[in-house]
């Protein structure tokens, strides 16, 4: 038995469980890893809300590192006592251990601890693809960055800026522009009213080449009056809701623009990707010149705690859960 959170229906924090569970020995091709740290991300708040449909009912999370614990038959390249780190794959990371397909574990480097794994792997991993596959971003170019004092977006504009970017972030509070300032972002902006225009004011008219936007329906329309002709809108979340059906010919009008909507699973498609961008994401951490910051540590018994205060915009950085 081991505890884990669960949920029977979807709705508001308060369908959270936290329960005794049976986890059974791992399958073939399965690992068992025992959890020291989760991480808390907006992509489980979209499973508990029914925003991603889950079959119910349902573990949750799908981040976490810590050590193998039992390995299931014909797995090769990992024993016991190996530290690891996963995301994606299987949900259920919300406890104290969890059955990980073995392909999708992730042998974590000495100089990164097991809590900067959890915090970092899939907003780490995420900032790798969209800032170097998505749009690969070049020196000089200047760009946008939405929630920029959140987990991704404090670990993108550190990457962005170390590339050379000229970095644009955006905030939903006063309280957290000097944060953006000390996190890579050259200027920060507040949402609100025309901030889109003050894109153009810092560009000279010229707008930018790329926006990357996980807040979805509030900022989707701005974003795009901001972009530089034959720009590219990265709508990566939804974190103020979905964004609503719009006509193509939009793009057109606004400049030939490009829309694109990725995830990372299909950046990570098998072993090796999954470890290309993991070791990127660790080379950039270890340099130094993207810092971790784990600004909320929460009791897995706590998670609908954790989730309340990510989904009100009430965190910075990363979040993660102690079991």
């Amino acid at each position: 038995m081991v505890k884990a959170i669960r949920f029977e229906k979807t709705g508001g924090p308060d369908v959270l469980e936290y329960k005794d569970i049976d986890l059974p020995a791992p399958g073939p091709g399965q690992a068992r890893v025992r959890h020291t740290a989760i991480g808390v991300n907006f992509i489980d708040i979209y499973h508990r809300t029914g925003l991603y449909a889950l079959p119910l009912p349902s573990g949750l999370g799908s981040e976490a590192a810590g050590a193998v614990e039992a390995l299931g038959a014909g797995v090769t390249g990992l024993k016991i006592g190996d530290r690891v780190g996963y995301c994606g794959g299987a949900i259920g990371s919300y406890a104290e251990a969890a059955n990980v397909p073995a392909d999708k574990l992730v042998k974590l480097p000495d100089g990164i601890s097991d809590e900067v794994a959890a915090a970092v792997m899939l907003k780490g991993m995420t900032s790798q693809y969209l800032l170097r596959r998505t749009f690969p971003v070049k020196p000089g170019d200047t760009i946008v960055f939405h929630s920029a004092a959140g987990g991704v977006g404090m670990i993108a504009c550190q990457w962005a800026a170390h590339l050379g970017a000229h970095v644009i972030g955006t905030v939903g509070s006063q309280e957290k522009v000097a944060l953006a300032k000390s996190h890579g972002c050259e200027h920060v902006l507040v949402l609100g009213e025309g901030w889109q225009k003050k894109v153009r004011e810092i560009t000279n008219g010229e707008g930018v080449p790329v926006v990357y936007d996980s807040i979805g329906k509030d900022t989707f329309e701005a974003s795009l009056d901001c972009l530089s002709v034959r720009g590219m809108m990265v709508s990566f979340g939804n974190s103020s809701g979905a964004v609503p059906p719009f006509p193509p010919g939009q793009l057109a009008a606004k400049g030939s623009l490009f829309l694109t909507r990725p995830t990372l699973g299909h950046y990570t498609r098998n072993a090796q990707e999954l470890q290309e961008t993991a070791d990127d994401l660790f080379a950039v951490i270890k340099s130094g010149a993207v810092k971790v910051a784990i600004n909320q540590r929460v009791a897995l018994k706590d998670a609908a705690k954790a989730q309340e205060a990510l989904a009100g915009r009430r965190t910075t950085g990363a979040t993660i859960l102690i079991p």
